[in-house]
């Protein structure tokens, strides 16, 4: 986990979801874009003020989440 400094949590901000540097954009978002088929080059140009490691970091977390619930 120590990769994923980019993710924030904060209770008031989207509810305190896992969200991308504070910002409004959380990591169910950028997954589910990713999910319905858009390249990170098209969430990029949809959303500016994202960076790539953003993405990356989105998706290196989820998947650390669904590790996590397995081994509950």
């Amino acid at each position: 986990m120590n990769q994923i400094n980019r993710i924030t949590f904060n209770s008031e901000v989207m509810g305190g979801k896992p969200c991308i540097r504070g910002l409004r954009v959380t990591v169910g978002m950028i997954v589910g874009l990713l999910g319905s088929g858009k390249t990170n080059q098209e969430i990029l140009e949809a959303y500016p003020y994202l960076e790539e490691e953003d993405v990356r970091q989105a998706l290196t977390y989820a998947a650390w989440r669904v590790r996590k619930s397995k081994s509950l």
